[in-house]
């Protein structure tokens, strides 16, 4: 875990236990930590604001332990990892919690439950895992600016921003924008903004995106014809496009989507990005975040062509 912060035997007088006598009476339990932050200059600095604070974490542990309720040990420790990465600025957390007078006859050691996590996984597991796609081509899009065109909740946003891009997301579904807003708020750290947009109000007159403003720009699953050349003149010279929907065949074979023109047709996006070097292009049945989530797609990667000098 790098450098860490090793918090230990913070006990808890808790409410835990399978049978209804054991949850009458408070069972002690301890909890031991380690904490990884974020930032690595925590362990330089001499400023408390810096770092995490030992006290607080510790308060928020028994706040949650010794006034709630659990049947199981396996429950109360995950409900403690995800109040922690909620509350404070962790980038990891192994945490391990262990009743010490388990009621198990003949038995004088402990038991416990011991979890790590990431920040990046728990984000995913609110927002959902990001295109297999977009992970197989991660290495050959430039660190920097990106514009995620119809972002929805954030899955592809959060993914990018852990991975060192600032990100800005689009989309005309507010309460997704809400909801992408209110996460990223709640880390504290991670590099995303949102806005409102309907690509979708003027078709001789799209919005305005802004002129070679993007390093990248990802649009997953979302076709809209007459904001190509928007999306063109958004990416500045060099920066790639990464860009996967559904072809007719899915419309046909699978009947979604319901209408066809939300379709490309063969080779169609290779013609809508003609100007732009192809990286990589490909058409088939492709498998999605899951096992089961299977698509007829197009996948692309570009990049727009440098000024000429």
């Amino acid at each position: 875990m790098g450098s860490s912060i090793i918090i230990k035997d913070i006990q808890l007088n808790a409410f835990c236990g399978v049978t209804e006598a054991e949850r009458s009476q408070p069972q002690p339990i301890i909890v031991n930590l380690t904490v990884r932050c974020p930032n690595e200059s925590a362990f330089q600095s001499d400023q408390l604001s810096d770092t995490i604070d030992y006290a607080a974490i510790t308060q928020c542990i028994r706040d949650i332990g010794e006034n709630q309720r659990y049947s199981l040990l396996e429950k109360l420790t995950e409900d403690l990892c995800q109040a922690l990465f909620q509350q404070f600025p962790l980038s990891h957390l192994k945490i391990w919690v262990r009743k010490i007078r388990a009621p198990i006859q003949d038995f004088s050691g402990s038991v416990g439950i011991r979890l790590i996590r990431s920040r990046q996984e728990i984000l995913q597991a609110k927002h959902g895992h990001p295109s297999p796609f977009l992970m197989a081509k991660l290495a050959r899009l430039s660190r920097g600016k990106a514009l995620d065109v119809a972002t929805g909740q954030g899955r592809h946003a959060y993914f990018l921003a852990t991975q060192g891009f600032s990100v800005h997301g689009i989309d005309r579904n507010r309460n997704a924008l809400a909801f992408l807003d209110a996460q990223a708020q709640e880390t504290g750290r991670l590099p995303i903004t949102t806005e409102y947009i309907d690509l979708e109000s003027d078709d001789l007159n799209p919005p305005d995106l802004g002129t070679e403003t993007y390093d990248v720009i990802l649009v997953f699953f979302y076709l809209y014809r007459p904001i190509f050349p928007q999306l063109m003149k958004a990416l500045k010279p060099g920066g790639v496009i990464l860009y996967e929907t559904f072809l007719l065949e899915n419309h046909i074979q699978r009947h979604h989507p319901r209408r066809k023109e939300f379709c490309l047709e063969s080779n169609e996006l290779l013609a809508l990005l003609h100007d732009f070097q192809i990286l990589h292009y490909d058409e088939g049945d492709h498998q999605g975040s899951s096992q089961a989530d299977r698509a007829f797609t197009a996948r692309l990667l570009a990049r727009k062509p440098m000024k000429e000098k």
